[in-house]
């Protein structure tokens, strides 16, 4: 859905969980073992990350390594709690995204400064609560699974939903230990996506843009 505004409005995109996904892939192609806290932020001090923002190929690479089909495996979804609640890692990878998310905001960039969409669950809060827009995009937790489902297993039938249960819920337990996603902040516009499609929840952010635009 954010690479599709991003598209559409012609502006960068940043997935912001990539990120947390890269970090745990590398630590685990070092053998770090990823409930040493210490050494995993160490290890992430050190990660020679590459994150691409063209919406039309966002690219993740480490080390010149393409990891961008890699860090959607099932083995990093179930692992990346360990390291998104590490809070020296929060502190280093949200360091990193305000990086690059100021260097689509500066004139005299590359890109020009033409502005970005990033997405993650404390962007709104932490990372850029100074953005232009800021919108909380949710959904049922039945919607949640189904969707994860579909994107998974390629299947939402009640087998498919039941085997990725734990990983959507557990993380969300996880990630709500270290920061408050599930409610909007003060000039957070929430999206309910629960009964949208996915071009009917584009079309919502996006009239969100328009509106918070026409104000400004």
């Amino acid at each position: 859905m954010s690479k599709a505004v991003a598209r559409s409005l012609e502006l960068a995109f940043l997935d912001t969980g990539a990120f947390y996904r890269a970090a745990t892939w590398w630590c685990v192609d070092q053998g770090i073992a990823l409930d040493d806290q210490a050494a995993v932020a160490a290890a992430v001090r050190e990660m020679p990350l590459v994150i691409g923002v063209d919406p039309q190929d966002p690219t993740v690479t480490v080390g010149g390594t393409d990891i961008g089909a890699a860090i959607r495996e099932t083995a990093i979804s179930a692992a990346v709690s360990a390291v998104a609640t590490n809070l020296e890692v929060r502190a280093e990878l949200g360091r990193l995204q305000r990086a690059a998310i100021e260097a689509e905001r500066d004139p005299s960039s590359f890109s020009g400064g033409r502005g970005i969409v990033a997405e993650g669950r404390d962007i709104t809060t932490v990372v850029a609560p100074d953005a232009d827009v800021r919108v909380l995009l949710t959904a049922s937790e039945a919607a949640r699974l189904a969707r994860r489902a579909r994107e998974v297993h390629g299947s939402d039938d009640a087998a498919a939903v039941e085997a990725t249960r734990d990983q959507v819920l557990r993380r969300d337990a996880d990630d709500s230990t270290v920061v408050e996603f599930q409610v909007a902040a003060d000039g957070v516009v929430t999206v309910d996506s629960s009964h949208l499609d996915f071009e009917q929840t584009v079309q919502a952010v996006l009239d969100v843009v328009t509106s918070v635009v026409a104000r400004a």
